[in-house]
């Protein structure tokens, strides 16, 4: 297994060195199709995974499926996080032929001189393979870091091939400790609290105080059952919300992407942790997909498990405003030393951004980049811990209702230094 290594001041200086560059977003990577370092036709490599030692001749059942070990064009990219030169990303099974969910790219040695670097399976290969085992990692859609060097993820457990979907495992919470690259945590989901594991897609962990990491929770967005589900790291138990504004809004109009309208009827897709208040407690910013609407609920709310059971929230869940007409976001996040919030704008192939000591109105929203050619579908943003933002664009509409072009470029990742993303705009 590859071992945690501090980044070389040679990769942080190729990192850095475009980020004087100006407003926009710059580009890291771009592929036409994305290729691996393990593809599924080599022997496998027994590995251990911390406390979770698992072999591929588990004698547990496992569903009698089978998957072609690699088909290039099936290959989409979801989600992107960067820790300390490894950058990882994500491919849920939504088509046949994909070797692995969860990936890295190693910055120093995959992709210092390579634009369009192979993936390779994180923590292993091994782990990656549903089929081997009843706990191996199905479909990941984005990880989430948090301050004690952790990266979290949600197993969807369901392979969504088209005509065929297939809820195959529990759904389940992950974390993994980035120093050893070992699993520290796997909690499976109630039946009792969500059926499928599909609509879960995103997740933003909360920590009060990093010198008890221990005290831990994780909000959890069901887009297709409309929830917010919320875990206790220190309890580990988890409960649901679920309020009127976790819907989709009817009044929004067709999304309009790269020649391809449709709608996506998308409730609550993101959440993310707003400024802290003198109390200690955070607002929590969370939007439908399908929505141009922003609202926002103190994490002390959805702390505390009673208040989900509550048939009414009085003015607990409250509306922050519109970005305005055909603003609909994916993932959006808020940075601390800026205080701005930055989000992925679908329709306008780019990212929108917003100073949270404005009031939220249409006139206080502003563009940071846009590019209808090469930043079609922007599916995640993460900020890591230098103050630098990550995005995946992905061409999704087009792969779903058209034909992805396999000689063009298909896929892009693209980081900004938070200072630079909102110089020139009204984040300022």
């Amino acid at each position: 297994m590859w071992k945690y290594q501090f980044i070389s001041c040679s990769v942080i200086c190729w990192l850095l060195v475009d980020l004087v560059q100006g407003k926009g977003m710059i580009e890291v990577f771009k592929w036409k199709q994305i290729d691996y370092h393990n593809r599924g036709d080599q022997g496998l490599t027994s590995h251990g995974y911390g406390r979770y030692r698992y072999s591929p001749r588990d004698p547990r059942p496992v569903d009698n499926v089978t998957d072609p070990s690699y088909i290039a064009y099936n290959n989409v990219p979801m989600g992107v996080t960067h820790f300390r030169g490894r950058l990882f990303v994500t491919m849920p099974r939504r088509q046949t032929g994909i070797p692995s969910t969860l990936n890295y790219i190693d910055l120093h040695r995959d992709g210092k001189r390579n634009s369009s670097p192979k993936l390779r399976a994180y923590p292993d290969f091994e782990l990656n393979q549903y089929n081997h085992s009843s706990h191996n990692l199905v479909s990941v859609y984005r990880t989430s870091l948090d301050q004690c060097q952790r990266l979290w993820f949600i197993d969807t457990g369901m392979l969504e091939y088209p005509n065929n979907r297939q809820q195959i495992r529990r759904p389940s919470i992950w974390i993994v400790d980035l120093h050893t690259d070992r699993v520290i945590k796997r909690f499976e989901v109630p039946e009792t609290i969500a059926q499928i594991g599909r609509g879960m897609a995103s997740i933003t962990i909360d920590i009060e105080n990093e010198r008890d990491c221990n005290c831990a929770f994780a909000y959890i967005p069901d887009l297709i059952n409309r929830k917010l589900y919320v875990y206790s790291l220190a309890d580990d138990r988890i409960w649901a919300f679920e309020h009127p504004f976790f819907n989709p809004d009817p009044l929004t109009k067709e999304l309009n992407i790269a020649g391809q309208s449709f709608r996506w009827p998308d409730g609550i897709f993101s959440t993310t942790l707003g400024p802290r208040q003198p109390d200690g407690s955070q607002s929590v910013y969370f939007h439908p997909m399908d929505s141009y609407n922003e609202f926002v609920v103190s994490n002390r709310v959805l702390q505390h498990e009673p208040n989900a059971a509550r048939s009414d929230h009085g003015n607990d869940f409250q509306l922050l405003g519109s970005r305005g007409d055909r603003k609909q976001s994916t993932i959006h996040k808020y940075d601390p030393r800026t205080q701005v919030l930055f989000y992925n704008e679908v329709q306008s192939n780019g990212v929108g951004c917003w100073n949270t000591n404005k009031p939220f109105s249409v006139a206080n929203h502003d563009i940071v980049a846009s590019n209808a050619q090469q930043m079609i579908y922007p599916s995640d943003m993460t900020i890591d811990e230098e103050g630098t933002i990550w995005i995946v664009t992905n061409s999704m509409p087009i792969f779903i209702y058209s034909t992805l072009d396999p000689n063009a470029y298909n896929f892009h990742i693209w980081r900004q230094n938070v200072y630079e993303a909102k110089r020139n705009t009204l984040c300022e």
